[in-house]
């Protein structure tokens, strides 16, 4: 770590600084169809306007805008996902041209916080995701470590936030790769309490 880096982390609170936390047990879903928009304001959700963008819920849960048609729902902390449980489990196909994607099983979720946050990824991915660049609410699709992910900023100015997605399978793989990347930034790995 250099002296600069090592200046700069003094007072920070590991979240603050550089810190990764596993939410892969908390609820998401994804909806796909030509009536998801409608289907999903129908359902309470405020939604983007168009698409690689997100919106955090009043409850704390988020909806990422994938495409015109398709959206990905990641529960909040506040209910540890229960209100999107509850809309996967509730979910029946009926007038809506609208069609389940079930994320838990396919999808691993990772949170990355911190000041470092863009330095880390730009060690494992090709896009400009410095704040200039991938503003709040932004979201990526895009490659890093060498496997498809999904970047959703979700944090501010002052609290740096990535949310990233990508195949459970590789979750393993996926989390060594962002340890790595975060060493140079004295990042720590931290459980899900810590975000209570």
């Amino acid at each position: 770590m250099s002296s600069l880096n090592a200046e700069n982390h003094i007072g920070l609170s590991p979240l603050q600084r550089c810190a990764a936390i596993d939410l892969t047990e908390v609820p998401r879903v994804g909806f796909r169809g030509p009536d998801s928009t409608a289907y999903l304001l129908a359902r309470g959700f405020i939604l983007p306007d168009s698409p690689n963008r997100a919106v955090t819920q009043a409850d704390g849960s988020h909806v990422a805008r994938l495409s015109q048609t398709e959206y990905l729902v990641l529960g909040s902390l506040l209910d540890r996902g229960e209100r999107i449980a509850d809309e996967e489990a509730r979910w029946e196909m009926d007038h809506y041209a609208n069609y389940l994607l079930p994320r838990e099983d396919s999808h691993g979720w990772l949170q990355l916080s911190g000041v470092y946050i863009a330095e880390v990824m730009a060690k494992l991915c090709g896009a400009d995701l410095r704040p200039q660049a991938f503003a709040p609410g932004a979201v990526a699709q895009t490659s890093a470590a060498r496997i498809n992910v999904i970047v959703i900023n979700l944090g501010s100015v002052a609290t740096p936030v990535f949310q990233i997605l990508f195949d459970r399978a590789s979750l393993d793989y996926f989390r060594g790769a962002l340890m790595d990347a975060m060493g140079e930034f004295d990042g720590a790995v931290l459980g899900i309490d810590a975000l209570i």
